[in-house]
Parts: structure tokens; C-alpha cells; sequence
């Protein structure tokens, strides 16, 4: 095993792992980290051998903070299409992990962002702990919550996927399991031992030793507000019903809601729900891909992007700057077919 290698891969008894090895970037996803995953599922699946994945991530912090985001960036500036290549495979791989005929355990521990939860919250089995921090925080850098995110979230309990998928919000492990992002919680002391198991046990009969009940969701708690302010598909008034909330935590929300990228939040809205009428995850990646290309090099995500990885001033100057500014034409276009270029059948 190369221990510099970007993915390790291993197999111990009926288990083959997967260790995201980028621990200095919280293991942030490349083009070739996806490629290397993709093409090694593809030989476990016909393995007979293995008979559980293990996805885990390497270092203290989390499992996977996202794609790598200055790559993007920079190919953004540059005008390139690698991002669109990177775009094309994670989602595929998304799909793969989504569809997988062996179990997929995927241990969320730590930081879950972005590209992370494509990995992850698509898995059969998603595990939690309590330090697992998980979100989707896109409309904060000019972009929309991709990598399936517009499916989980729409289909989230209420609104409380449209609450998160707006205000680029992050959730603990009770949140998570609630809102339909993992499964079962295990303190993470007992994550050796639950890997250890797998190597000769199903899943459930490994997870039923070592999992506990998952802390109360906060966000559950507050759900009659959230239906509330967030229901239908006008970003404006979702705005100003938080605006004018006789709730400090509805107007707390609409001072996150009006710091991100307008042109995002509108967009993600209707993402959200045309995903929710869309039967298969496939399909809602197929939708993905379209805006994602939309985004690459737009203003706002090279704008959010630079505030908020690059100068690192948290200060972006989004264009419109507001949401009643972004037309309905402008949504509308990030929306239309990419002809020849459609991710469709490619997935």
C-alpha cells in the first residue's frame, strides 16, 4: 500500500476499504481521488471476496471537506472545462455508490461538506458520531448544493432541507439522521471496533453492538416555524416571512439567508423543488450537472469563492446583490438543456 497515495485501498476479510488520504485538505476530493474510487468499485462489485465497503477518511478532522474547491477555482478564472470533467465523474460515482449491490458503510465522522456527502449520504448504511459536523454550505460560495444534495434535501421532513440547502446550514448527528442525511450513531471510540467487526459481520449485526441512540434533533424542534416561513417557491417572500418573524431564530436565519449569493438561493430554491418531483437520484444529478455547468465561472462562485477560500475576507460582493434583483429569466436559464453536452445517459 502506497501511503502517500491520495485513496487507500485495502481488504480485511469479507470488507474492502476505502481511506480518503488527503488528511492536510480534510481529504477534499480530486478528479483523480474519483477515478481511483470509481475504478476500484467497479472491481469490488464482481469480487466475490468482498462483501462490504467501508468508506472511511484519514487524520483527526473529518472525512471529506468537498471537492477542492481552489482547482475549481482556478480552472474557473482560467476558463477551462476540467471542472466539468470533475463535475461528470463525481456524479457518476455518486450514482455508483447510490446503486452499489454490496453494502456501502460510510463512516461520516468529523467534517462531512460538499463533495463529502455525495460519498457519503448516498451509502446504505451512514454513520454518525458526535463529532460529525455535516452540511451543505454552497449558496455561501455563489454555487448550490450538488452531489445529490438538491434530491436528500428536498425530500428532507418539511422544510427543514430547504432551511439547510439556503442558508448553506450544517447539522450535528441527531439533525443529520433526522433530516435524512445518515443512519446510525456511534460514539467515535467505538469506530475501531465497529471496522474490526465488519471485517466478519453483516453490517447490522456489527452496528448493533457498538450504536447508541443519537442525541434529540434540535431542528425537528423548530419544524412548525421552518414549514412555515419556507414554503413555497418565492425566495423573496420566504425572506420576508423570516424578516418578519416574531422569532429571533427566523430572523437570525434571515440574516444567514441574505449574506449568501442571491442568485444561488433562487437558483437552489427551484432546484429543490424540481428535484422533489424527480423519481430517481440519477435524474436529479442529471438536472445537477446542467446548473453546475451554469456556475463554472460565473461571478458569483468565483466571487464566493475567492471571499471565501482564496483572500479569505469573508466579503463578497455577489451580482444582483439582492434576491429580489435576480430575475426569473435568469433562473430560468441555468435550467436549460445542454444539448450535446448533457450528462444524461453518461450517469
Amino acid at each position: 500500500m502506497n501511503d502517500e497515495a491520495p485513496v487507500l485501498f485495502s481488504r480485511t476479510g469479507r470488507v474492502g476499504h476505502i481511506v480518503l488520504n488527503r488528511p492536510k485538505a480534510i481529504n477534499a476530493l480530486t478528479l483523480e481521488m474519483v477515478r481511483l474510487i470509481q475504478t476500484t468499485l467497479d472491481r469490488w462489485a464482481e469480487d466475490a471476496e468482498v462483501q462490504t465497503v467501508v468508506l472511511t477518511g484519514s487524520g483527526e478532522r473529518g472525512l471529506c471537506a468537498g471537492g477542492d474547491i481552489v482547482s475549481l477555482y482556478e480552472d474557473g478564472r482560467a476558463g477551462g472545462t476540467e471542472s466539468l470533467d470533475f463535475w461528470a465523474e463525481e456524479y457518476r460515482l455518486d450514482a455508483t455508490i447510490a446503486d452499489y449491490p454490496k453494502p456501502f458503510v460510510a463512516i461520516m465522522d468529523g467534517i462531512v461538506l460538499g463533495g463529502g456527502i455525495g460519498l457519503s449520504a448516498h451509502a446504505d448504511v451512514r454513520v454518525v458520531t458526535e463529532r460529525s459536523k455535516i452540511g451543505m454550505p454552497e449558496t455561501g460560495i455563489g454555487f448550490f448544493p450538488d452531489v445529490g444534495g438538491t434530491y436528500l434535501l428536498s425530500r428532507a421532513p418539511g422544510e427543514l432541507g430547504t432551511h439547510l440547502a439556503l442558508t448553506a446550514g450544517s447539522v450535528r448527528a441527531g439533525d443529520a439522521i433526522a433530516v435524512g442525511l445518515a443512519d446510525w450513531y456511534v460514539p467515535s471510540d467505538r469506530l475501531p471496533a465497529l471496522i474490526a467487526d465488519l471485517a466478519t459481520k453483516a453490517p447490522a449485526e456489527a452496528l448493533a453492538a457498538v450504536a447508541e441512540t443519537a442525541p434529540e434533533s434540535a431542528l425537528l424542534a423548530e419544524r412548525e416555524w421552518i414549514d412555515a416561513a419556507y414554503e413555497g417557491d418565492d425566495a423573496s417572500k420566504i425572506l420576508a416571512r423570516l424578516e418578519s418573524s416574531d422569532l429571533e431564530a427566523a430572523r437570525q436565519a434571515a440574516g444567514v439567508l441574505v449574506a449568501k449569493s442571491p442568485t444561488s438561493v433562487k437558483v437552489t430554491l427551484r432546484a429543490l423543488r424540481s428535484a422533489a418531483d424527480l423519481p430517481t437520484l440519477r435524474e436529479a444529478l442529471d438536472q445537477e450537472y446542467r446548473l453546475s455547468a451554469r456556475f463554472h465561472g460565473s461571478h458569483d462562485f468565483l466571487e464566493g469563492v475567492r471571499a471565501q477560500v482564496i483572500d479569505k475576507d469573508r466579503n463578497p460582493h455577489w451580482v444582483p446583490s439582492s434576491i429580489d434583483e435576480v430575475s426569473e429569466e435568469t433562473v430560468a436559464a441555468y435550467f436549460v438543456s445542454l444539448g450535446n453536452d448533457e450528462l444524461g445517459s453518461a450517469l
